[in-house]
């Protein structure tokens, strides 16, 4: 396969999952739901009014600030990727770019449209394509759903600041699309020789 049809197959399955999983969840959960798969995973329904981890921006302004930014910004991993498919860099880095940008798509598709096809799902389940959808174009809200709590308790009086406080690892909620992007930054890190290769020096002998 080449490194073209490579990085392709990936943004499609990447984006077409994250959407389906996206989609099933905001369908089938009321806001605030949760579902214990362990115990240290569960679904838990929230949606993302900011940026990622639950982050605000701006209210309504900085949000589509934020949108905007976003599709500048996979504008530019798209031209990124496709330099490295010319220069026909190690597979590892097409696949980790390809995975940055299907996330940041993901996530841009929720921002674009999911306030105009979807209405909202507090105490109730939404409905795709609504009559009376919650939002604007451009001012939709991320699904997130991934919760992994892998430990909770009080964390020991000596820990400076947050010593003696109820404490969550992992806290945070996020969504196929985080994910996504957080193993094509890891893989960039551990392949960073490929991703960034050093400009060779040549010594010139007299």
């Amino acid at each position: 396969m080449s490194k073209k049809s490579l990085a392709i197959l990936i943004i499609f399955i990447a984006i077409i999952l994250d959407q389906v999983i996206k989609i099933y969840v905001k369908t089938h959960f009321i806001l605030g739901e949760e579902v214990v798969v362990f115990d240290w995973f569960r679904i838990h329904f929230t949606e993302n009014n900011g940026m990622a981890m639950g982050f605000e921006f701006g209210g309504k302004g900085g949000k589509l600030f934020l949108t905007l930014f976003r599709l500048i910004a996979v504008s530019g991993i798209i031209y990124w990727l496709i330099q490295n498919i010319k220069k026909k860099v190690h597979n590892a880095v097409i696949i980790a770019i390809a995975l940055i940008f299907s996330g940041a798509v993901g996530n841009i598709i929720d921002s674009v449209f999911y306030g105009i096809i979807f209405d909202g799902s507090k105490h109730k389940i939404a409905t795709l394509f609504a009559d009376k959808p919650y939002g604007e174009l451009f001012h939709g809200r991320v699904v997130d759903m991934f919760y992994f709590p892998l430990w909770q308790g009080v964390l020991p009086d000596w820990i400076p600041v947050m010593g003696g406080e109820m404490f969550t690892f992992f806290q945070y909620i996020f969504n196929p699309a985080d994910a996504f992007i957080s193993i094509g930054v890891a893989l960039l890190f551990i392949f960073s020789k490929q991703a960034f290769p050093k400009e060779e020096r040549v010594s010139l002998k007299e």
